[in-house]
């Protein structure tokens, strides 16, 4: 059974400088053009892009696939924008979900993009591992005039990894992502940093003063295009306040010997405010 939930956090204004004019990333057309380059670009960057990760097609299959678990019996994490009528029918879930977990398993035109051998491929070069292992994913769904920004953080302050585990995130846009309609934004090499405490604040995130604006890129993908990012790049999000929707999917890696840290020793490097918190 679905576990439903209304979002409690309302997010809030956020000042307009945090998302400001930003240059696009370079992109690379397609995942056969990332090259025996890409981990030290990926090293140094913290972060590669690929304009054309997944034919129309398959994009197509996968967004029917997420519509068809909207309204599945399967064991999924179901998250509502906050105002969403607790008995709000399929027309209007479509432009409320805010994010649905746990659907790899359930829905296998999308599990075949989560296990793509092209981009599995360009996961285990980016770990420097050879086994690895899908422990994270998501539908990140920016509905129109509603999707709320996801503040600025790190990944890995969600997760139970040790501050040198290596984490990719794969980020999959299902339709245009742009600045307007909450394109990722990025700060270029800002995983070097290492772990910065999070607060709690619009969500848990980094503090907005602390975000290195002056350094930030923006990352604009058309429907199939893949983001592949270090768990602990500075990144987010802002509002979508266009017509337009913005729906996403995320996958998470690691290697299949990265060893888990308990909650308390994930706190302990990032802050106590993130406790029972989700990415």
């Amino acid at each position: 059974m679905a576990t439903i939930s209304i979002d409690a956090e309302t997010g809030g204004d956020y000042p307009d400088w945090l998302y400001g004019a930003a240059e696009p990333v370079r992109t690379l057309p397609g995942l056969a053009h990332v090259g025996d380059d890409a981990p030290a670009a990926y090293s140094a960057g913290g972060f590669l892009a690929v304009e054309r990760a997944f034919e129309s097609a398959r994009i197509e299959d996968a967004l029917d696939g997420l519509l068809a678990l909207m309204t599945s019996t399967a064991d999924l994490d179901l998250q509502f924008e906050a105002g969403t009528p607790d008995d709000a029918g399929p027309a209007v879930r479509l432009d409320r979900v805010r994010r649905l977990m746990r659907f790899v398993d359930h829905e296998p035109r999308i599990g075949a993009l989560a296990h793509d051998d092209a981009m599995l491929d360009v996961v285990r070069r980016l770990l420097g591992a050879e086994d690895v292992v899908l422990f994270q994913d998501m539908a990140l769904l920016k509905p129109p005039g509603a999707g709320r920004e996801k503040p600025w953080h790190q990944d890995k302050a969600f997760f139970p990894y040790a501050a040198d585990a290596r984490v990719v995130g794969v980020w999959i846009a299902l339709d245009a992502a742009t600045p307007a309609n909450g394109c990722m934004h990025v700060i270029p090499g800002s995983h070097r940093d290492g772990p910065v405490v999070h607060f709690r604040r619009r969500d848990w995130q980094l503090c907005d003063t602390d975000v290195q604006v002056r350094r930030a890129a923006t990352v604009p993908l058309p429907p199939g295009g893949a983001l592949f990012f270090d768990g602990l790049l500075h990144h987010g999000t802002p509002a979508n306040r266009t017509a337009t929707r913005r729906r996403a999917l995320q996958f998470h890696y690691t290697a299949a010997d990265t060893v888990r840290l308990d909650d308390a020793a994930r706190l302990a490097i990032f802050g106590s405010e993130g406790k029972d918190v989700s990415c």
